[in-house]
């Protein structure tokens, strides 16, 4: 074969994750839970969201399908995955140093030997961009322009032949104005057509431009961006994963059973909340560290390692991170125990395991469902500012807390160095937003008394 599939941790966990949201998609859901989805699908802000979450992770499983190519019968060492064959050749047009959004000049000054022997230091041409004659000033702006419209009308009419081709298969009147109570999907599908075509505009751009200029070591940054997602996404999907179990059946079981057991449960979250998590995460940061220098033939490549400090990372974030939610899940289980259903059940003899899966879980998920909408977002931004203090993600691994973390060295220099922190910081900040106000509407589906004061 050409190439050989490579299966890192964090890509096993994420599409296992995958999986299991389908499922729990697919399955019957009691009356009341698929009453409050519906009033979240007919909520246009909930549709326009959803969407922008989807394009996040379909940047993800692209990103998250790795392969290593056979060159002259030998497989390479690096590692690549679908989204850089798409994205190709953006991850090898480096040029030597910064340079502006679609500048064709370098942005710093560089020496250049005169053929007299002497050294004049100017901004030279970029390798990988287009180049016009600086008698015509004007070229440039008119190719852009050309570009753009190029870009506008190929991202438009596919898009529009997507949303076409699924409604025809769904059987959606995508036509005809969506009425109040029914699912939007007319605003699902004009948010698709938007993104999608913003999206080809930057990508056909980016083969002729850095539409997004590049870094310090000349690398695009718009490349950087993109391959940053999969990062973001994973700490926050891969961390939610770790924290759940813990929370959910330690916050059970000490709100159900009291006594002892509650007590006990409410000791190890009382004195794992009063550790500084920082420190907790640059221990485990470590630990790893020295267990990948002593094994070498387990991690035999910058990729697994990568990886490794990855999962650790999202590991310790989830530890860490459950004990808010199980707090919630025992003060709302000591509540239903007390209700009549509940003290009937427990007269009849039901077993408790029985009675806690049919009655105390599924009035349970409401608050599970909008902790882990909110808590997405906060993993998110967590990452960029673990990265800030030095304990974040490999330096070698692609995200928005490294780009963050290497632009603020830049910022005091003359002209300032700006591109590589607004881009981290528009799409970091699209994603959380976009997350913030989906879980803003579930909240109103799951809480009757919000959906009623708004």
């Amino acid at each position: 074969m050409p190439f050989k599939l490579v299966f890192l941790w964090t890509d096993i966990l994420f599409w296992l994750l995958m999986l299991m949201l389908v499922t729990v998609t697919v399955m019957p859901k009691p009356r009341h839970i698929k009453q409050a989805w519906t009033y979240v699908w007919q909520s246009k802000l909930a549709m326009a969201t959803v969407v922008i979450v989807m394009f996040y992770l379909l940047m993800t499983m692209l990103d998250s399908i790795h392969f290593q190519r056979q060159v002259e019968g030998t497989y390479r060492s690096d590692v690549e995955s679908v989204l850089d064959v798409f994205l190709a050749p953006l991850d090898q047009n480096v040029e030597t140093s910064y340079s502006a959004p679609f500048a064709s000049r370098s942005f710093v000054a560089e020496a250049v030997e005169l053929p007299n022997d002497g050294v004049v230091y100017e901004t030279t041409p970029l390798n990988y961009v287009q180049q016009f004659p600086e008698d015509e000033p004007d070229a440039k702006i008119w190719d852009i322009l050309y570009k753009t419209v190029v870009g506008l009308m190929l991202g438009l009419s596919l898009s529009l032949v997507l949303c076409i081709a699924m409604a025809y298969f769904l059987r959606i009147p995508i036509l005809k104005p969506s009425r109040p109570n029914t699912t939007q999907w007319r605003t699902m599908f004009i948010t698709f057509v938007v993104i999608f075509t913003l999206f080809a505009v930057m990508y056909y751009l980016s083969r002729f431009y850095h539409i997004l200029g590049t870094d310090k070591v000349g690398q695009d940054v718009f490349y950087q961006t993109l391959k940053s997602i999969r990062t973001g996404v994973l700490i926050g999907t891969l961390t939610t994963m770790v924290l759940l179990p813990f929370a959910m059946v330690l916050g059970t079981f000490a709100g159900y059973f009291r006594g002892w057991i509650d007590d006990v449960i409410q000791y190890i979250y009382t004195t794992l909340s009063s550790i500084p998590n920082v420190l907790l995460i640059v221990a485990s940061v470590l630990v790893l560290e020295v267990v990948i220098s002593k094994h070498p033939d387990i991690f035999n490549n910058i990729a697994l390692r990568a990886d490794m400090r990855l999962l650790a990372l999202c590991i310790i974030l989830g530890v860490t991170s459950w004990t808010s939610l199980c707090r919630l899940l025992r003060a709302e289980t000591l509540k239903l125990r007390e209700q009549d259903y509940v003290q009937a059940s427990i007269a009849l003899g039901t077993s408790n395991v029985k009675l806690i899966g049919r009655h105390i879980v599924p009035n349970l998920m409401h608050i599970v469902f909008i902790t882990v909408a909110l808590d997405f977002s906060s993993l998110v931004l967590a990452e960029a500012v673990l990265a800030y203090i030095g304990v974040g993600v490999d330096p070698t691994t692609f995200s928005w807390g490294n780009m963050i973390n290497v632009a603020r060295l830049e910022l005091a220099r003359e002209p300032v160095v700006w591109w590589s922190l607004t881009a981290a910081f528009v799409f970091m900040f699209t994603l959380v937003l976009a997350a913030n106000l989906f879980a803003d509407v579930v909240q109103k589906a799951f809480d009757p008394r919000a959906r009623q004061l708004a």
